[in-house]
């Protein structure tokens, strides 16, 4: 018995034979398996009895008026994303800060295949396991979204470092942590992140990244804004230390 559940059960569990478990019964597995609160509420996403019907245009989202006008009120870098990492919108300081952050960008598209950006992350691995974390966990169960299967179709023949991480289906939020950058103007940026979920859409996501008060991470955000440093796509490719690219990642 696992959990007060018969091992006949759980095995039709397993194989997909019964496709509505109890949420007692999966709170039992859940305690067996001892799964955290993100784990437990991805397993309840999956499980869920909602019919699922095949998307057949991917959905557009527009960020709302409000949203916009505080985005761009903001005197640090703040962009508007999607679930998928999709760049909605952005302002001045963002895509100074990345190039990738100007709208219709892909944040996982760059970090998976544009070496330039991978330059810009010192963690790149750890960012790339963060992110494919955080997007498994937003999709739950929606997996018919077209806009879905084309980016990790995409991802999954150009980068083996994608394929490795999704195969090992970990879920995680991405929480407010500081995010260290190697920018190729102004050197090494260690700042703040902030997500904020913007009421009345489907996952969107207001991002503002933000130094500490006083520190020479505050003065460098300055100079990137006072001196209207390039937003191009034309960053210098820089060494980073420890990190590989994604052609060598596939270990």
């Amino acid at each position: 018995m696992l959990a007060g559940i018969s091992a006949d059960y759980y095995l039709r569990l397993e194989r997909g034979r019964n496709r509505n478990p109890s949420v007692q019964v999966l709170e039992s597995i859940a305690r067996v398996l001892h799964l955290n609160e993100e784990h437990f509420a991805h397993l309840l996403t999956l499980a869920c009895e909602a019919p699922r019907r095949r998307r057949r245009r991917p959905r557009k989202q527009t960020p709302p008026p409000g949203a916009l006008k505080l985005m761009d009120s903001l005197v640090q870098p703040a962009f508007i994303e999607d679930r998928y990492f999709d760049i909605l919108a952005s302002n001045s300081l963002a895509r100074a800060l990345s190039p990738g952050l100007a709208v219709g960008g892909n944040q996982l598209r760059d970090l998976f295949l544009d070496p330039a950006e991978q330059a810009l992350h010192p963690q790149w691995e750890a960012v790339t396991e963060c992110f494919i974390a955080n997007l498994r966990q937003a999709v739950g169960n929606d997996v018919d979204d077209p806009r879905f299967i084309e980016l990790t179709g995409e991802l999954s023949l150009a980068s083996p470092r994608f394929r490795q991480l999704w195969g090992r289906h970990e879920v995680r939020g991405q929480q407010g942590a500081p995010v260290r950058l190697n920018h190729p103007q102004v050197g090494e940026l260690s700042l703040n992140r902030e997500r904020l979920r913007i009421d009345g859409t489907d996952g969107l996501m207001l991002v503002v990244y933000h130094p500490n008060a006083g520190t020479s991470n505050a003065d460098k955000l300055a100079l990137l804004a006072s001196v209207g440093l390039p937003t191009s796509n034309s960053y210098p490719q820089l060494q980073r230390t420890g990190a590989a690219t994604d052609n060598d990642a596939s270990r």
